[in-house]
This record gives C-alpha cells, sequence and structure tokens, in this order.
C-alpha cells in the first residue's frame, strides 16, 4: 500500500458519511515541498457539507483521524499535511525487497494473456537505420514490462520483405551482380544494385518492364524468382542480426509481408460475404464514413492489393494464433490514420477484438534539429553508431579503470545501453535530437550514470560485507534516506504505469531520480558508521541495486557490477 493510499483510507474512515474512498483518493495531493509532508488533504470540498470554513474543517479532522501510520498531521490554513512513519514504511518496503528481489513490483493483472508486440520491421535488402531504432528498443522494452505485470509478449518483426523492388532487384543482380560481392558484404551490394537499377532505369525504362515481369513470377512462384528472393532474405537478415545481436532483442516470428500472402483472398472474401466492398473506379474500398475516415483502399483497379489488405490478414491470423488479450503496433505517428482505418474495417467485419489492437505511436529522432532522412543526404546507420558508442565508452572507462578485466564486455553494456536509453528515456511521443558525446556521458540523465550508480552501490555492498535478512529491523528515520525509500515504496505502482502507458520512458525517469536521490544520500551520510543503523542503511543500498538493475533490465540494459577502480567509498564512512 503505498502512502497516498494510507492517507486516503485513514481521512475516509473520518469522513465516509460524506465522501466516498474514490472522491478522497482524487482530492489528495502531493506537497511541492518535504516541508509540507507527503501527502496533502485540502478541506474545501467539505466546506458546504458542514458548513464550516475549510480551516476548521481541517483542525476538527486532524482531531479525528487515527495517527498511528503517521509521525504527525499538521493543519496549515485548510490543508491537512500527512507526514508518514518513516520507520514503519521504510522497515516493511525494504524487508519486502529483500524478501521479493528482482520480483519486487511483479504482479499478475496480465493474467498470461498474450501480446503480439509488431516491432522494428525493417525493409529487406536496405540498411537499418537510426529510424529503425525508436521502433525496436521501445517495442522491446515494453515486452519486457508487459512480463512484468503478467502477460506473455510475443515480439515480432514484420519484415518488408515483399514488392516490385524485389522484381528491380533481381534484374539488377542477373545484369551487374554476384553471388561473392553480395555474401561478402550483403546489405551495401543489394542497395548498390538497387541504386543501380534506378539509375540506369532512367535512359533504359525498359528495365522497369522486366522488372515488372520478374516480380510477376515470384508472385505466381517461380522456382528461380523464388530462390532469389529468399536467398536476398537469408543474406539480409545476416547482417540484421548483427545489429539485433549488439541490441540484445530477440524475436518470436520473423513473419514478415510475405508471409500473408496467401492469406489476403480470404480477407476480401470476408469482406465481399459481408457486403463491405463498394467500387470506385475501378477499384475496390470499404466505406468508413461512419468513423470520420476515409474509405479503405482494398484492391486497386489492377487486382493489386495494399498495405491494409495485408494488415487486416496479419490481424486475423494473429488472433487466430495467439489468441491476444491485447495487440501493439510500435510504428511511428505518421501511421496514426492507417491504423484507425485498420481497426475500422475490422469492427466493420464484426471483429470486436479490434478493440483490443493499440497503436503505440513515437516521435522522431532528429540530428542537429533535423530529421533523418533516407532520401537526403546520408543514411545514419544505426551499427555505425552503436560502435561509436561502444568505442566512447570503452575510452571513459579505460581512463577510470585501465586495469578492469572485461573491458571490452564491460564498454559493449554501457555503449549501447548508452543509446538505447537516451531513446527511452524520452516520452514515446516527443521528438528528441540525438548527439553521441552527451548520450555517452557518465554524468547526467544518461544511462552511464544510472548504470556507474549501481556498480558504486553494489561496490560499498562489497566492502561492507552486507548479507540481507528478511527478518532484520530496517527501520530508518532520517530525511535524506526518506527520500530514497519513497522512490523503492513506489516502484510497483511505476512498473504498472509503465504498462498500461506502453511508456518506458516512466521506467527510465524512475532509474534516473532513483539514481540521483541514492547519490545525494551517499554524499551526504556517513552509510558504514558504525552505529546501529547502519545494517538499515546498508538494505536500503541494497534495495537500490536490485531495482536499478530491474528499471535497466525492463529497458533492455545491463546493470555491470564494476565499471571503475574509482567509485571511491570515502563519504561512506
Amino acid at each position: 500500500m503505498n502512502n497516498k493510499d494510507l492517507v486516503a483510507k485513514a481521512v475516509y474512515d473520518a469522513v465516509k458519511d460524506d465522501l466516498t474512498l474514490e472522491q478522497v483518493e482524487q482530492l489528495l495531493e502531493n506537497p511541492k515541498s518535504a516541508e509540507h509532508g507527503d501527502v496533502a488533504f485540502p478541506a474545501f470540498s467539505l466546506a458546504k457539507v458542514y458548513r464550516k470554513a475549510p480551516q476548521q474543517i481541517a483542525a476538527d479532522l486532524a482531531e479525528k483521524i487515527d495517527s498511528a501510520n503517521f509521525e504527525k498531521i499538521e493543519v496549515v490554513g485548510p490543508y491537512l499535511n500527512f507526514f508518514m512513519n518513516k520507520e514503519l514504511i521504510s522497515k516493511k518496503v525494504l524487508q519486502t525487497v529483500v524478501k521479493e528481489k528482482e520480483h519486487y513490483g511483479d504482479s499478475n493483472i496480465g493474467n498470461q494473456g498474450t501480446v503480439p508486440i509488431d516491432m522494428s520491421s525493417p525493409n529487406i535488402a536496405k540498411p537499418i537505420s537510426m529510424g529503425h531504432l525508436r521502433s525496436t528498443v521501445i517495442g522491446n522494452s515494453i515486452g519486457f514490462i508487459m512480463e512484468k505485470i503478467g502477460y506473455q509478449p510475443i515480439r515480432i518483426n514484420h519484415l518488408g520483405d515483399w514488392g516490385t523492388q524485389f522484381g528491380k532487384l533481381i534484374v539488377a543482380y542477373k545484369k551487374w551482380g554476384t553471388e561473392e560481392a553480395v555474401k561478402a558484404e550483403p546489405i551495401n551490394e543489394l542497395l548498390r544494385l538497387y541504386v543501380q537499377f534506378h539509375e540506369v532505369a532512367e535512359t533504359e525504362p525498359e528495365l522497369n518492364e522486366e522488372a515488372r515481369a520478374w516480380f510477376k513470377r515470384l508472385e505466381e512462384g517461380d522456382k528461380e524468382a523464388i530462390q532469389l528472393w529468399q536467398w536476398f532474405r537469408d543474406e539480409s537478415m545476416k547482417e540484421f542480426n548483427k545489429i539485433y545481436d549488439l541490441l540484445e532483442v530477440r524475436f518470436d516470428s520473423l513473419n514478415g509481408e510475405a508471409f500473408y500472402n496467401d492469406k489476403m483472398d480470404e480477407i476480401v472474401k470476408l469482406l465481399e460475404e459481408k457486403h463491405l466492398l463498394n467500387e470506385d473506379k475501378g477499384a475496390e474500398i470499404v466505406d468508413l464514413s461512419a468513423y470520420d475516415l476515409n474509405p479503405a483502399l482494398i484492391k486497386k483497379s489492377d487486382g493489386a492489393t495494399l498495405y491494409i489488405t495485408r494488415d487486416l490478414a496479419a490481424a486475423l491470423y494473429r488472433k487466430r494464433t495467439y489468441d491476444f488479450k491485447q495487440s501493439l503496433y510500435v510504428v511511428g505517428n505518421e501511421q496514426s490514420y492507417h491504423f484507425k482505418q485498420l481497426k475500422a474495417v475490422l469492427k466493420e467485419m464484426g471483429f470486436d477484438w479490434s478493440d483490443d489492437m493499440h497503436h503505440i505511436p513515437f516521435g522522431l529522432i532528429t540530428q542537429g534539429g533535423k530529421k533523418l532522412s533516407t532520401r537526403k543526404g546520408k543514411i545514419v546507420l544505426l551499427e555505425e553508431v552503436l560502435n561509436e558508442a561502444i568505442q566512447s565508452a570503452k575510452e571513459q572507462i579505460s581512463e577510470k579503470n585501465p586495469d578492469l578485466e572485461n573491458k571490452d564486455a564491460v564498454a559493449k553494456q554501457v555503449g549501447v545501453g548508452a543509446v538505447i536509453f537516451h531513446d527511452l528515456k524520452n516520452d514515446r511521443l516527443n521528438t528528441f535530437d540525438f548527439n553521441l558525446e552527451e548520450v555517452v556521458r557518465f554524468e547526467g540523465e544518461t544511462g552511464p550514470y544510472v548504470q556507474y550508480t549501481h556498480a558504486r552501490a553494489v561496490s560499498l555492498l562489497e566492502k561492507a560485507g552486507f548479507v540481507p535478512s528478511e527478518t532484520a529491523d530496517y527501520a530508518l528515520n532520517d530525511d535524506t534516506s526518506w527520500e530514497v525509500v519513497k522512490l523503492v515504496q513506489k516502484y510497483p505502482e511505476t512498473v504498472l504505469s509503465a504498462g498500461e502507458k506502453y511508456e518506458p520512458s516512466v521506467i527510465a525517469k524512475h532509474a534516473i531520480k532513483l539514481a540521483q536521490a541514492f547519490n545525494k544520500y551517499y554524499a551526504h551520510t556517513k552509510i558504514l558508521a558504525d552505529d546501529e543503523q547502519k545494517e538499515a542503511r546498508l538494505a536500503l543500498v541494497y534495495a537500490v541495486t536490485v531495482l536499478l538493475k530491474e528499471d535497466l533490465r525492463l529497458l533492455g540494459l545491463h546493470a555491470p557490477d564494476k565499471m571503475s577502480e574509482k567509485e571511491n567509498v570515502k563519504s561512506a564512512f
């Protein structure tokens, strides 16, 4: 039970004839300053009922409320300010963390329901750029968060592995490519061939006819066309997996666009049976005016299907296969209208489970305030950024601790983690600027700062030889530790909020606040001073290590135990 729950219950017991528990909860406030307590209740709403001044009501209530969970209840004008019983709450919270360890904050609100997460989704034969980072790491983190609150995430990489571009690639490969060149550098070579095709086609437009013919052969199952398409896909995946290995992202399904080729006819047939298809200039559409949306174009006048047809097939397949509780699409803001149409068509088809499908949009990454572009200027390759981040981390770690045994492994965890953390600390709907030098700094609101704080806390526990006990009296009563205790206490609520909002930044911000609060505590408290509260202080340090490590895990990061020999503990004595 958090502090607001305790206060709400105490106030409700005194006013239950006039306010419901829910009404009391809605009225509670968090004071801006710790001097005004931990939770405040304004008495204004009771003025009409009691026909008294709010100041007098507050004073009267202070006499009636059970103060068992509070150090004091202070009346300041019309406000009742509640100061929680630090010893009672810190003891309970720390014992709970010691007992539950990394499972602190776990819940089963999902009741093990499945949650497909459509994420990453790069195009075959094209490089993974920084533009793919957000979908990949946001989706991965949401998966961890959903798992912690009792769901079964299913990470799906809906690859862009179909379309007319494969006809162009086949033509380009047969004219100018070699097996050796593709195997040596799959993405670079396939991209070079694709660009060369477009350059030559400007003066030799008949190439486009050849490409269409090859794609038609591919659609019809031609053996050579299928073999080349599969090879391009396999070679591309080898390159993609290098990046996914760096990010430590794993997928449960690689069913991309091609997988749904034989599943779209059923969608068209269902739409026909339900009399939802209308003809418009030779094309077939679904009228969505009832949803205040433009018509959904299902088939072009030449009979070709579109993205929405394929996505309808994918949605139906996922429902049948996984019987999902929720289905998430981690796709950029610009696709919001598409998903509104997708859900509306499914709704028209009578599939009420479409209400459980959610588009998880996100903003752009910019560089120098400008949008990263694949058409104008140089593509910013994700692999290059990650490798640069690893190198930067390695240089800083070498400077701090040249003798660190597993320097390369730690540099990878810190460098890659820095890029992921920088993305996820931002509210996903926000656009943010990327500057590698700032991202990999060990100071400020960065991943390395949180990782370094964890390593410092672990070092302190090792120096003290601390052994946690589930039954020890870990009561603390000082103001500095209380700020840390409150963040530990709030963790289960934080995790639930992140899951409900599909918002990893809630976790990242908790990690930053906890690291900052701990470092302040570390700087102002003699943690290892030999007195009666030493074990309680160390239990708080232990709780910080548990939660920072779990925060980082939920974001897809590691928490190294050692990063620098300069994790000095002088101020701890």
